[in-house]
């Protein structure tokens, strides 16, 4: 399985407006029955994507939960901050400065990204590393 990488460059002016595009990708991987884990920077991202999913739109909701609480088995959107579910293997959305230790055992990464230099430069340096292991890189350029 090779692993598919995409790297959205969003024109975010503030963290919600980031976190509004992350929820708009989650709604169309949900439609489409994916199972998705977004690695959220801190603790403090997390907890307001979750509070974001309850609200971003009136007339839907995608079921989600913070990794470690609610239902088990547990929903298709999970949020988390320090640590990738063990037995998750479909779409990782990554929205924190971090190098995945196995990044092809997904199918598709998601890497969002702010358009300002310390995004960027982390961005560059993982484009790197996933071409070095062979990855699917495409990258989309949403501040044109």
């Amino acid at each position: 399985m090779t692993t598919r990488v995409d790297f959205y460059i969003v024109s975010a002016n503030n963290e919600n407006e980031k976190l509004e595009f992350v929820c708009r990708l989650l709604e169309k991987a949900y439609k489409q029955r994916h199972q998705i884990f977004v690695l959220c920077k801190d603790q403090t991202q997390t907890h307001a994507l979750d509070e974001l999913l309850w609200t971003f739109k009136d007339i839907s909701f995608l079921p989600h939960n913070i990794l470690g609480e609610g239902p088990e088995p547990p929903p298709p959107i999970q949020l988390g901050d320090t640590v990738i579910p063990n037995k998750h293997r479909d779409i990782l959305i990554t929205l924190k400065h971090y190098q995945l230790e196995q990044p092809n055992k997904y199918r598709r990464i998601i890497e969002v990204i702010a358009n300002n230099e310390a995004d960027k430069e982390n961005a560059r340096i993982n484009y790197r590393r996933y071409r070095e292991i062979n990855c699917q890189l495409h990258s989309h350029d949403l501040t044109k």
